[in-house]
Order: C-alpha cells, then structure tokens, then sequence
C-alpha cells in the first residue's frame, strides 16, 4: 500500500510543477485542436472560451465529446478550448496554477487537495461516469477468467491513488487474490507500448485501447472492472471554488450542455454515437468505436444523475481509506467538496 504521505506528495510534485509549466511531473499535457460544434455561430453571437482540460482520451467520457460535435457546449454561448492532462493529479493542478478553468478528473482529487488547507480548493460540480471505465486484457488468457488467475502475475495497471489502481487493488482484495505484482510507474500513453513490448501478463485499460489490443490479437478482454467493482463516481467535473463564485452562468451553461450529450446519447444508437465520436479518435475505425460505445452503454457507465451524492461518497472515501491514502480521520464532509446547484438545474430544466 502506499501511505497518504507519499500520495499527497506525488501530487503536491505535480501540483507545484504545474504551476509553472503544464509539462508536470511523467508526462506533458496534450493539447487536442476540436471542432466546437456543429451549430454556426450567429452574427453577434457573444461567445466565451472555456479552458478545460480532460484526464485522458477515452470514449469512457463519450458525452463531453457529443456535447463538443453537436453544438451543445456552442448552444450554451460556450467555446471550449481543450487539453489532455494525462492524469487527475495533473489535471488538477492545471486548474490550481490557474492554465484550466475545468477539469474532468477524479473526485478524490478535490479530497486531498481539501485536506492540503492550501488557498485554493476545488469542488465537483457534475458527475459524469458512475463507475470504473477501465478493462482488464490477458496476453495469454487460461479458459473461463477467474480473480485468482493473477496469482503472481504482473499486470500493467495505473499510478498509485489513481482511480483504475485503487479499484483493482480493492477487487485483488475482494477476491482474495495472492500476491499480485501491479506496474503502476507508467505513465498512462506508456502502458500500452509496454504490454506490448512483452511488459506484465494482463493490463488494465480503457476504450478504445481494449478493443484495439483485441483487435490486433495481442489480448483479449476477460474482466469489465466496471461490472466487477459496481457503482463508483470514478470521474468529475470540477472547478475552484473561485471559478464557481465569480462564473455561476458558466457553471450551469457547462452542465446542461453535458446533460443534453447524456440525453441525445441515451436517444440514439452506438453507430450513430460512433459517427460523431469519429473526429475525437483518429486511426481508430467506426467499427471499434461502436463496439467501446456499446461495452459503456451496456455497464450504464455515464451517470443518469449527475450530482455526486452522500452515498457515493461514501463509497469513494471508503475505498481511499482501504486502500492507505486517506487516514479515516481526514473524511471530508459532502459540502466541502461538492457543489449540487448546477447538476440539480439541469436535470430538472432539461428533462
């Protein structure tokens, strides 16, 4: 296990490059040119830049990406300008050193930057998955998949304290499996070349890589973590407290675009949701988009209420505590990080 000392300090590391340079700690952030949306801009139409920045590429987050190509975001007067972190530390750290005016990242980074007392503090806004979006691969799969076939192998797994890792550490234990060697000094655009390069027996990714591993017969899927761990906010929409204060038109814009991409996701197919995904994953093919739209659609991945609530909470603070990186004396209280106005309005305005 990792102690909270030493996850707080590979953020803080993150947190205080960032600062000055979005280069951070592994890797540097990926900047993405998008289209903004489908819907024309009207003569004097008054539109404001929002920067945001996503924790990775992955059609797990498909309705910020709908939201984008069908104009939701342009409808609400907003034009996102959007960068890749790769990571939530960094991801938060771009809106702490203020290169990010939103995140999308994991809730537990409003939790240890809650408990940092330091002068800016973020809050989730809107929840938008509602549980793990990550797939667990075997190089040499034995038969039926069973928890305790990683007895002594080397999986290929995510940095210590990041969401993937903490859920596989929980369903390692869960399941009672032996001892596992998990690689988690990667950075994340690394893991795949690694597995590929004959690096740990299983690896735990998102989509569309899975289904691109598959594909090319390198792997083949034999775990959903998703279905395994159940009902888990894995990824949120945050922002400063300031940036909430001073920009609550923001705010509620940003989350009834969101809510919209939910809601034209839910009324249209996974060919259809591939279509428009298409722009957001060059060098990966319809057909593989379509099967990773519907692997998430059918494990009822994005959240049909997307306030982050006490319950799942609960959940996220348990799981921290298990797995070392919160003493259960540092819980935080629901209020201090999360902010319920804008998910409320927008499910009751767009519904």
């Amino acid at each position: 296990m990792y102690s909270l000392k030493k996850i707080s300090g590979v953020m803080m590391a993150c947190f205080t490059a960032l600062s000055l340079t979005l280069t951070g700690c592994s890797n540097s952030a990926q900047t993405t040119s998008t289209k903004d949306g489908a819907v024309p801009k009207q003569e004097g139409e008054k539109m404001v830049e929002v920067r945001f920045s996503e924790v990775i590429r992955s059609i797990f987050y498909a309705p910020h990406y709908i939201a984008m190509e069908k104009g939701f975001f342009r409808e609400e007067g907003i034009k996102v300008d959007m960068m890749t972190a790769q990571g939530s530390d960094k991801g938060a750290a771009a809106l702490l050193s203020g290169t990010a005016d939103i995140s999308l990242v994991g809730p537990e980074s409003a939790v240890f930057i809650f408990n940092q007392h330091g002068k800016k503090s973020v809050k989730v806004f809107y929840q938008l998955t509602a549980t793990d979006g990550s797939f667990l691969m075997a190089r040499n799969p034995k038969g039926k998949f069973q928890w305790s076939d990683l007895n002594g192998q080397a999986v290929v797994s995510w940095r210590p304290g990041s969401s993937p890792e903490m859920v596989m550490s929980q369903l390692l234990k869960k399941n009672q499996v032996g001892k596992t060697d998990l690689i988690t000094n990667l950075a994340s655009t690394a893991m795949v070349g690694a597995f590929e390069s004959g690096k740990g027996e299983y690896i735990q990714v998102f989509e569309p890589l899975a289904s691109m591993l598959e594909q090319s017969g390198k792997a083949k899927l034999v775990a959903s973590m998703g279905d395994a761990i159940g009902s888990y906010p894995e990824t949120s929409y945050v922002a400063t407290d300031e940036f909430i204060k001073n920009n609550p038109e923001i705010m509620q814009k940003w989350s009834n675009a969101v809510y919209k991409a939910i809601q034209w996701l839910n009324e249209h197919s996974a060919e259809e949701a591939a279509a428009v995904l298409e722009p957001y994953f060059q060098g990966t093919s319809k057909e593989l988009i379509q099967k990773s739209v519907e692997r998430y659609a059918n494990q009822n991945s994005w959240a049909k209420n997307p306030v982050l609530d006490q319950a799942q909470l609960d959940t996220l603070q348990d799981i921290l505590v298990d797995s070392g990186v919160l003493p259960s004396n540092q819980k935080v209280k629901h209020e201090d990080i999360v902010e319920t106005t804008f998910a409320e309005k927008a499910v009751q305005e767009g519904n």
